[in-house]
């Protein structure tokens, strides 16, 4: 691994947080990637990392794409993330969670957290005990509730926003979509075709998962190496990231992507390349993925579930802004978001720069 000021320079971060709690054992780390907009805003992910440099490179990475995310969905939030080093199901406890939440306090409101992979909103209530720069609490304590529920939602929009550019039917019914990942968004989205008249392949290497949403929804499962090889129309990745690179993209026998996972493109540039030269159309992850994180904003001004949604309902706009910018500028769809989040942050920057002058 590089010395961490050049991977710092080079991506242009501005802040890294180790933490370390010795009664807990907590291990984590907070990356504040960019600050324009607002306080760095990104979820906390726990999990086992084999090492602290797989650790170190999983929150730069979600970090710098939380900077995109939330400036392409139009909140007032920069980019950052944190992850807890450690098997959530086995090692998280209140005094770990109460040790991250005391950490997060501590940066004094540069960055907000809430949940991600190996999280809940039942463990952000134990994390505000110590800290009020958290969200993703349950709607019962002031917050936005479910985080799966409203990207699922926001997903699913951004679906039918993408169909309406791609095909020359605008109706999902009929379609095909294989989903890959069917955990709290992948199953929630599911529902949501289903009930459009969808035809849904589902794979998860989590086998209790596909039964159980299998004998609740008419789908058909597949083996999770196979879903790359399904003749739909949509491919819906809905787990981990990384999923789109030199081996899947050849096999994929659609006409759009568009799912929820996190950093889908192995390599954004030439990946998102690969795609437009095999005719597959991208809806950009970072603005598909986005609804859980508008709903969490909205814990900042009182929550109001129809005015959240409502704005989350607003990411099948900004897919549909991407999709014409591509089109007009012949450049890919992953270009396109990038320019359209940067716009917003020069537009901070400058708005700073003019009040700093007077």
């Amino acid at each position: 691994m590089k010395p961490i000021f050049d991977i710092m320079k080079a991506d242009e971060f501005e802040q890294i947080v180790y933490g370390y709690d010795k009664n807990s054992g907590m291990k984590a780390l907070i990356s504040i990637h960019n600050t324009a907009l607002g306080p760095a805003f990104g979820g906390t992910r726990m999990m086992p990392y084999a090492t602290e440099e797989d650790a170190m490179q999983d929150v730069m990475k979600l970090g710098k794409a939380m900077t995109w995310k939330n400036a392409a969905c139009g909140i007032d939030f920069g980019g950052g993330k944190a992850v807890i080093i450690g098997d959530a199901k086995t090692e998280k406890t209140e005094d770990l969670l109460r040790a991250f939440g005391r950490m997060v306090e501590g940066l004094a409101g540069r960055y907000v957290t809430g949940v991600d992979i190996g999280t809940d909103e039942n463990d952000m209530i134990i994390v505000h005990k110590e800290t009020k720069y958290n969200v993703a609490l349950p709607e019962s304590y002031g917050g936005g509730g479910s985080t799966s529920a409203a990207t699922a939602f926001g997903c699913f929009e951004g679906i039918k926003a993408s169909v309406r550019e791609v095909f020359e039917d605008a109706s999902l019914k009929g379609k095909k979509v294989s989903i890959q990942g069917i955990g709290n968004i992948g199953s929630v989205l599911a529902k949501y075709l289903v009930d459009e008249g969808v035809q849904v392949i589902i794979s998860d290497v989590n086998e209790d998962a596909v039964k159980a949403l299998s004998n609740k929804l008419p789908v058909e499962v597949v083996k999770p190496d196979d879903i790359y090889d399904q003749d739909v129309d949509i491919f819906s990745p809905c787990a981990l990231g990384g999923i789109l690179n030199d081996d899947t993209i050849p096999r994929l026998k659609c006409k759009l992507v568009a799912g929820s996972a996190n950093n889908q493109l192995a390599d954004e540039e030439r990946h998102a390349a690969m795609l437009k030269e095999a005719g597959i159309a991208y809806a950009v992850d970072f603005i598909m993925s986005a609804g859980g994180v508008i709903n969490n904003s909205h814990q900042f001004i009182g929550y109001h579930r129809e005015r959240a949604y409502g704005q989350v309902a607003g990411i099948g706009n900004s897919i549909t802004q991407v999709f014409r910018m591509a089109a007009a500028g012949n450049i890919t769809t992953q270009e396109a978001a990038m320019k359209l989040a940067q716009q917003r942050i020069d537009s901070a920057i400058k708005r700073k720069s003019y009040f700093l002058e007077k």
